[in-house]
């Protein structure tokens, strides 16, 4: 069962970039940064037309688990939460129910390497916590794309499964996969100790480390 974000009381305590949830408004927006080749080679699917777009996005099940980042009223990226059950057996399936959320953002790349998609990723996972009270958010991407396991690490999840050649890539080539995630008191733990965003983490210690956490980058679900 996967839930609407309607049942989520919004608060999001970002002011620069703000988040608020997509409207059909946002389709030739959001188009015009995942159409770009650059952007589209990691997303799941992208559609060849702008109509096609229109179709898939304003479906209600899309825009019910669509968010917007905004800075300064123009439109900088989306993001996905997706609300679902948990596994479990079947005698505890009840209390499983809507209990987790699968992550995913994409960002226009003239935005990268300014820390917005890094503060929308956070507030929506504090959002998840504290909101709905979820107990486990996850994300996932192709291990090709440093750009998003960095950033997903940024935001404090921790990396589970790495599959070797389990995704097939539209360019032909089977690529591994990586999966993270993080639970609610994990997240409490970081917020009591880096109570300030900016140091949810030590900074890296290595020259190569540094390079890659300073490096601009398209984030993508």
């Amino acid at each position: 069962m996967t839930r609407s974000l309607d049942t989520v009381a919004w608060r999001a305590r970002t002011v620069r970039p703000s988040l608020r949830a997509a409207t059909p408004l946002d389709v030739e927006p959001t188009w015009r940064f995942r159409n770009l080749a650059g952007v589209s080679r990691w997303l799941t699917c992208t559609p060849a037309t702008l109509e096609e777009y229109h179709a898939s996005s304003e479906r209600p099940d899309r825009l019910a688990t669509t968010l917007i980042i905004e800075l300064d009223g123009d439109v900088i990226g989306d993001l996905m939460v997706a609300v679902e059950d948990s596994w479990s057996q079947a005698e505890a399936a009840q209390q499983a129910r809507g209990v987790q959320a699968e992550l995913g953002w994409v960002l226009r790349p003239d935005h990268v390497g300014h820390r917005c998609a890094a503060k929308a990723a956070r507030e929506l996972t504090r959002i998840c916590f504290e909101d709905p009270g979820l107990r486990r958010v996850t994300a996932h991407c192709f291990a090709d794309n440093a750009a998003s396991w960095h950033l997903i690490e940024r935001v404090g999840m921790r990396r589970e499964p790495h599959t070797a050649r389990d995704s097939l890539h539209h360019c032909g080539t089977w690529l591994d996969g990586m999966g993270y995630a993080l639970l609610s008191d994990e997240w409490r733990t970081l917020m009591q100790r880096y109570p300030c965003e900016t140091r949810w983490h030590r900074p890296p210690t290595t020259r190569l480390a540094r390079a890659h956490a300073m490096a601009p980058w398209p984030v993508s679900w």
